[in-house]
């Protein structure tokens, strides 16, 4: 299984402290601030309630509560920010004016409400630095020489505005750096999904190449095998029947057993040399990455599909028909239409099924009369197999007794319907069996 981002933060993440804070540092960085916060705002309270003939004591306490409201700062910024404009009058308050204006800036407050609590603190400190200076012009006019009439409005908008932008626009860069860092890692994140579902589509199309692959290697040796010992065990028991009663026929069938016993020898080495040739394409210690595996399994397969280009045709069907007509069955061959060229597989999957239909014939209906018919028409091609009760001939040859694995009509069916296709088999009235294909010989429109 891929792990993705996601999963390593879960994994990674240290232990969060109950409320808003996601981890300790972050709750012990705002309670360090809020203390700093009161120490000041308790000093700056003791001095207001002195200037202001206040208690000492309720100078001291409200400037450690007003500072302590730094601790919320996460949570409710625009209310540190209120608290610190209320206060700001006093002369108090700034170590907690600037952080909660950063902290709104940075957070993900609507922009609007941003820009008017920052214009409301701007404002605030304009005045307190106004009043402040200009009675200290007043007060000591010699200390500042001959100021004019817009000395004191531009030092006291110079103050506010360097008290009050700087935090908000270093807290608006960190706001945008912390969106794009988590968009970024929910990039990676959906990334690293895809490339996990990809690799899983890869490895399904893999399997399900080599699956369709062992299955057409498969019903390619059903095929071959079957046909072509079936005919030499029928053939053998027919030599087995003559042997002493007539000796030229014995040799001619065992002849016959020779041919057919070369016969698949020859197409299961084809076959063998066409796995051990994509065999060898293949280089040993290539590394090939994951998700090409599920491409070059099917390239495989479909090269290994291509090799069908020099296996039988329909132009064979006749010599088909013959052999069985050599093991002593009764076969009736017709063809209807002009044959012409046809795609490599449908002339395989056509004598296929003719193939294997004349294979059951001799495994289950020794004896039989069949007819084979083979139509051409417009834009198909039909073949038609049927025999007659097993024994309407008279029985077949003595001793054989030919296994069934129950694979013919499933591995017809599957060629058939690959190329789109149809397929019926089943019984006759007569007491028969009857299997019928009809393969399309021209490609179907593509849809879109």
């Amino acid at each position: 299984m891929t792990i993705t981002g996601a999963h390593r933060d879960a994994e990674g993440t240290k232990p969060r402290v109950r409320g808003w804070w996601e981890r300790r540092r972050s709750a012990a960085l705002d309670v360090g601030l809020a203390l700093v916060s009161a120490v000041e705002c308790a000093f700056e309270g003791a001095r207001f309630a002195n200037g202001a003939g206040a208690p000492l004591p309720l100078g001291v306490l409200f400037g450690v509560l007003a500072g302590s409201v730094l601790v919320v700062r996460r949570r409710w910024p625009i209310a540190v920010v209120l608290v610190g404009i209320a206060i700001t009058p006093a002369e108090m308050g700034w170590l907690m004016t600037l952080v909660g204006l950063y902290t709104l800036a940075a957070s993900e407050i609507p922009k609007r409400i941003t820009a008017t609590l920052t214009s409301m603190s701007l404002v605030a400190m304009f005045i307190v630095a106004y009043v402040q200076m200009a009675q200290d012009v007043r007060d000591a006019p010699e200390d500042f020489g001959d100021p004019g009439a817009w000395f004191v409005p531009a030092m006291s908008s110079f103050v506010a505005v360097g008290l009050s932008l700087p935090p908000v626009l270093f807290g608006l860069y960190i706001g945008a750096r912390r969106r794009l860092m988590e968009s970024l890692r929910e990039r990676a994140d959906s990334l690293e999904a895809e490339l996990s579902l990809l690799a899983d589509r890869a490895e399904e199309r893999a399997e399900w190449a080599r699956t369709e692959e062992r299955t057409r290697i498969a019903r390619e040796m059903h095929d071959v095998v079957a046909h072509r010992v079936s005919l030499m065990v029928v053939h053998a028991a027919a030599l087995q029947a003559v042997a002493l009663k007539d000796p030229p026929k014995a040799v001619k069938n065992a002849a016959l057993v020779g041919d057919m016993g070369r016969q698949a020898l020859t197409e299961l080495r084809e076959m063998l040399g066409v796995l051990r040739a994509g065999e060898a394409d293949r280089p040993r210690s290539a590394v090939v990455p994951l998700a090409a595996v599920g491409v070059a399994a099917a390239a495989a397969a479909a090269a290994a599909a291509g090799s069908d280009t020099d296996g039988p045709c329909i132009a064979d069907v006749e010599g088909l028909v013959g052999q069985s007509r050599q093991a002593g069955m009764v076969v009736e061959y017709l063809v209807h239409g002009e044959a012409r060229g046809y795609a490599p597989e449908v002339e395989q999957t056509a004598y296929r099924v003719v193939q294997e239909a004349l294979t059951n014939v001799h495994k289950h209906a020794a004896g039989a009369k069949v007819l084979v018919r083979l139509a051409h028409r417009e834009e198909e091609v039909a073949m038609q197999v049927e025999n007659g009760a097993p024994d309407a001939a008279g029985g077949g040859a003595p001793g054989a007794d030919l296994p069934s694995g129950g694979n013919g009509l499933v591995g017809m069916r599957e060629r058939v319907h690959g190329l789109g296709g149809v397929f019926v088999s089943g019984t006759t009235d007569a007491g028969g069996f009857r299997v019928s294909a009809v393969l399309p010989t021209v490609a179907p429109p593509a849809v879109g």
